[in-house]
Formats: structure tokens, C-alpha cells, sequence
């Protein structure tokens, strides 16, 4: 029996935003039709969620383990279904919706973890009492998440939220509300999460900012574009509440005198191309040793030509669609801008509709828009450069600090160049394109606001720390 019911998403009973269709990228075709959410939509959920958070937290770790294993299953038992939705709806490759999907389970698993670790620490006291610490939901958490990996930069909110006690109100963005929203809603309601619990609320910029203001929203996980971060961070600060913000990237893969030309051209590849490189961490800055410059361009072009691009529904690609033609227009733009400005196409920088073939630039300089811009494209700049220091001083200019790759045959020494560059991710031998449940995740500078993933972080991320003590008998006061 199919888990995804198009047929109950429009005109939801408490949505009044209207609707809108859900549309294959790579054909344009219409596959459903939601509901919307309007910013006076989102009051209502969010009572709803705080009246069932109440006894939600108050239900042992076991039952809260239980939902989250239960969900983690459903996505293995459904993954024909779901990774069709995340294949037509997102313009994955069906690789890519697998990884969607292994990564979504083991963030339940992980999460029905999180919910027995211990929650507190029991400290000295100069008074006769006990004195300890107890960590205790936030209460309702609101995520909001981007369309670009719309299933995991969701559920890494979701679970773990979820699994420590507190109700959640999601917007997933409404290009992709379908596997970033309604698929969450009918795994974890399968799963038994009680009703109220998790709010899906698709729906535009307007939704965003009213559950980032919602008086019972504690706590904001946003993922996307730094702009928007920018803007959920100050209204989040206005109204006294802490926003984790994941934002953007330009991460630069560095390859030092001693790499193997080919091993690093692999990475290259799968760093800048992979998901038509709309991913925040992706290979935007390829930093290449002065005496590898010329072999690594012309192996990254050749292997850029052979990639195929398509739609991923219906063929064997590479590389399937754009999210939208404006995404298209905006690469496409950077790309033109950038040879204009000297850099040299030396593959792609073409398009049939919003299949875009992957580019790669020679010459990329400081100046360089595809260079000095986040692309969310699949476009590569190469860049070369003559010493260490010089390479540290280009991968960490700039204002983002998000992912590192650095490929090398000496681990040891990629490992303490990797210490001089400030990012939240580095990989040495690897691109920069990574992730795993159990590891925090966040950049740094104009990437956000810190690892707020994976294990402790989760906890401090998504519950309040209180202080607690207690007498055997009333305490006695001066006055």
C-alpha cells in the first residue's frame, strides 16, 4: 500500500494559503497539488503542537525511541516509493535519492538514541542540597528547510527534535514540499507519533518569518541560502530565540604538488558535479598546485564532457535538471559573467532547458564571479597557486567557511594544513561533499552559526538546560 496519498493534499483543513502544483523539474509536468500555508495558518498549528508536546514530553524515552526506529524502518520499506518522489520532484539522480534515504533512517536510529543519553549532571553545592543540572525540551522547535537535499536537511531537524520530547513545526520549501514535508508527515504518523506533534506547513518566505516569530517557537533550525539565514537570524534575535542557522558555502578542494592528478580529478568531479552542484557544501573552488595546473584542467574538462545529463526519471545520467529556471538564469549568468571577466571556458557553460552540462573555468582569479560567488550550480573554477601559503591564504579568503577537501599523499601533512584553514568540515583525500548521521555538521563565518548535528550537539540544540536542587527541609533567610 503507497505511504503518499496525492490525493489528501490540497485544500488541507487548516491551510488557507491556497495551492499550488508540485512539479517535475526535468519535464515541467505537474505530479500533485498541496495546500499552502498562510502566515495566520501557522498560530493555529502552533497551538496545536504545544498542546501535544506537553504529554509527548512527559512520555518515557522508550516510547519516543520506539516511534523514531519505527520511522527509521519506514524508510526502508517505502524507498521504491519515496525515491521516486525525491527522483521527479527534486532532479535527483536515483543514487542520490537512495542516499536521501539511508541517510534519513539512520538519522531516526540515531535520534531514538539520543533519547536514553543522560540528561543531566548532578553538582557540588556549598548549601545542603542537591544540586543538579536536567536537560528538558525547548518545547516546539520550527524548522525550515531548503529544496536542494530536501529529505535530509529536514529529518536531521525533525528526529532529533522529535526524539528529545518536543513538537515541531516544519516548512519545507514548496518546491519540494512532498519529500522535504509530506513524506516526514506520513512516515512518522505510520510510525505512531502522536497527532499534533509534527506540523507540515509548506509554503513561501512570509510562512518562514511567522513561525520564526510564533511566541511558542523556543527554537529555530533553519537550512539555506545565507541571505535568508541573515534574515531568519535578526527576526529570531528580535523575539529572543535562538536560531541554528546552516547556511551557505564556497568550499574550496585544494590539491597539493604531491597529489595524483587522477585521484584528485575524481574527487573534482564528483565535489562540483554531483546533484548539478546545488549542495551547500559543494567543490566552488578548486585551488590546484601551479605544476598540476595544466594536466587537472584539461582531465576535469575531459571528464566533465563524458557526464551525461538528462532527466533522471526516465534515463541513465549523471546530472539531471536545475531546480527552476530562475536557478538557471542565476548560473547561467555567473557563468557568462566570469568569461567575460577573462576566465576560460574549457567545457560546458551550455544548456538545453534546465539541464545545465557541467563547466569547468580555467584562469578563475579573485575577481572571477563563479570564483568568488556561491554558484549552486555545477560549475567548477580552477584556480593554481605556487606554496602552502598561498594556498591557505585563497581557501580561506572569502566569507564562507563551510566544507575543505585537500588531497595530498601525505596525510599528515593535509591534515595540518587542513588546522590553518577555518571551515566546520574538512576531509583530507576526500571532496568536500560528506555527510553522516552520527557526525556534527555546521560552518562557520557567513556558513552559520556552528555544528548543531550529530550526538551532543542535538542535545544542546534542541533542549533547555535547567538547574535544579532540592532540600530535606525548607531553606532558612536572613530576612
Amino acid at each position: 500500500m503507497p505511504l503518499l496519498d496525492p490525493t489528501l493534499w490540497q485544500d488541507g483543513p487548516t491551510l488557507t494559503g491556497g495551492t499550488a502544483p508540485v512539479v517535475e523539474p526535468a519535464t515541467g509536468r505537474t505530479l500533485a497539488t498541496i495546500g499552502l500555508a498562510a502566515p495566520a495558518d501557522v498560530a493555529e498549528a502552533a497551538v496545536r503542537a504545544r498542546a501535544a508536546q506537553d504529554g509527548w514530553g512527559r512520555a518515557t524515552h522508550l516510547e519516543r525511541a520506539a516511534v523514531l526506529r519505527r520511522a527509521g524502518d519506514l524508510f526502508a520499506a517505502h524507498a521504491d516509493e519515496l525515491r521516486e518522489w525525491i527522483v521527479r520532484e527534486s532532479g535527483s539522480i536515483p543514487g542520490k535519492g537512495d542516499f536521501e534515504l539511508h541517510v534519513a533512517a539512520q538519522e531516526c536510529y540515531e535520534a531514538a538514541a539520543l533519547a536514553s543519553r543522560p540528561v543531566g549532571q548532578v553538582l557540588p553545592s556549598e548549601a545542603p542540597r542537591l544540586s543538579f543540572t536536567r536537560r528538558v525540551p525547548a518545547g516546539v522547535v520550527g524548522v525550515i528547510a531548503p529544496f536542494n537535499a530536501p529529505l535530509i536537511l529536514s529529518i536531521r531537524s525533525v528526529a532529533p527534535a522529535l526524539a528529545l520530547g518536543n513538537a515541531v513545526l516544519l516548512k519545507p520549501d514548496r518546491r519540494t514540499a512532498v519529500c522535504g514535508g509530506l513524506a516526514l508527515a506520513a512516515v512518522f504518523a505510520a510510525a505512531g507519533l502522536p497527532a499534533g506533534l509534527l506540523q507540515v506547513l509548506p509554503g513561501g518566505g512570509e510562512t518562514g518569518a511567522a513561525v520564526v516569530a510564533d511566541p511558542r517557537v523556543r527554537v529555530v533550525s533553519f537550512t539555506g541560502s545565507t541571505a535568508s539565514g541573515r534574515a531568519v537570524g535578526e527576526l529570531a534575535g528580535r523575539h529572543l530565540k535562538r536560531a541554528h542557522l546552516e547556511l551557505g558555502g564556497n568550499s574550496a578542494l585544494v590539491v597539493l604538488r604531491d597529489a595524483d592528478v587522477g585521484a584528485a580529478v575524481a574527487q573534482a568531479s564528483w565535489g562540483a558535479f554531483f546533484h548539478q552542484g546545488q549542495i551547500c557544501m559543494t567543490a566552488g573552488r578548486h585551488l590546484v598546485h601551479a605544476s598540476l595546473y595544466d594536466e587537472y584542467v584539461e582531465r576535469l574538462a575531459a571528464r566533465a564532457e563524458e557526464l551525461a545529463v538528462g532527466d533522471p526519471h526516465r534515463e541513465r545520467v549523471h546530472l539531471g535538471p536545475l531546480i527552476d529556471r530562475a536557478q538557471l538564469e542565476r548560473v547561467h549568468a555567473l557563468v557568462e559573467a566570469s568569461t567575460a571577466q577573462g576566465a576560460k571556458l574549457v567545457a560546458g557553460g551550455t544548456h538545453r532547458d534546465l539541464f545545465y552540462r557541467p563547466t569547468v573555468l580555467a584562469g578563475a582569479t579573485d575577481d572571477t564571479p563563479a570564483y568568488a560567488q556561491e554558484v549552486f550550480g555545477p560549475v567548477a573554477p580552477v584556480r593554481s597557486f605556487a606554496t602552502e601559503e598561498e594556498a591557505v591564504a585563497l581557501a580561506s579568503a572569502g566569507p564562507y567557511g563551510l566544507s575543505l577537501g585537500i588531497v595530498t599523499r601525505d596525510t599528515a601533512r593535509g591534515l595540518a594544513l587542513a588546522d590553518r584553514i577555518p571551515t566546520g568540515i574538512a576531509h583530507i583525500n576526500d571532496q568536500t561533499v560528506n555527510d553522516e548521521a552520527v557526525a556534527p555538521f555546521g560552518g562557520v563565518g557567513a556558513s552559520g552559526t556552528g555544528a548543531r548535528f550529530g550526538g551532543e550537539a542535538n542535545l544542546d540544540a534542541f533542549t533547555e538546560l535547567r538547574w535544579t536542587t532540592t532540600r530535606a527541609t525548607p531553606a532558612g533567610h536572613p530576612f
